[in-house]
Formats: C-alpha cells, structure tokens, sequence
C-alpha cells in the first residue's frame, strides 16, 4: 500500500491487520514502512520484594569487593569541596 492508499482505505488496513496480515507502505515504489499488527506482551506476575533475599544477594554480590564510601560521605566530600 502507498501511504496514500493507508490513509484513504484505513478500514481495509486495519482489518487486514486484525487478521494477522503485515502490510508494507511503499513511497515511489520503494518500501519506507511495515505495519505489523499489534500482540500485547504477556504480563508476568512479579514477585513481590523481599527485603531479607535483597539483602543476602547484596552481601553475597558485594562480600570479595573492598568497602566503598557511602553516599553521605561522598556528598559530605563534594559540598566541602564546592564550600572551599
């Protein structure tokens, strides 16, 4: 379909589309867009949060690395360091 034919048969298309069809738009004879129809994605139900399996995958992440400033002392750091 040109986009022309998209915009003036628009019915057409979108029934095209319900029945599963992929419709290339041409501009000049050449393709410039494909039109597939719409599959929503499947929702998955998310766990919900456990704070306890957080923190031992933290420690168990973190436990070879060596300890990092937290951020309080970092911005601590970098407001004396704009202060003087």
């Amino acid at each position: 379909m040109t986009v022309r034919d998209v915009r003036l048969h628009w019915p057409q298309a979108e029934k095209a589309l319900a029945q599963g069809e992929e419709i290339v738009v041409t501009r000049d004879a050449k393709p410039v867009a494909r039109l597939l129809p719409f599959i929503p994605a499947t929702s998955r139900a998310r766990p919900h949060f456990d704070p306890e399996l957080h923190l031992r995958r933290l420690l168990r992440f973190w436990k070879n690395q060596p300890a990092q400033p937290s951020t309080d002392e970092c911005l601590a750091r970098d407001r004396s360091d704009r202060a003087g």
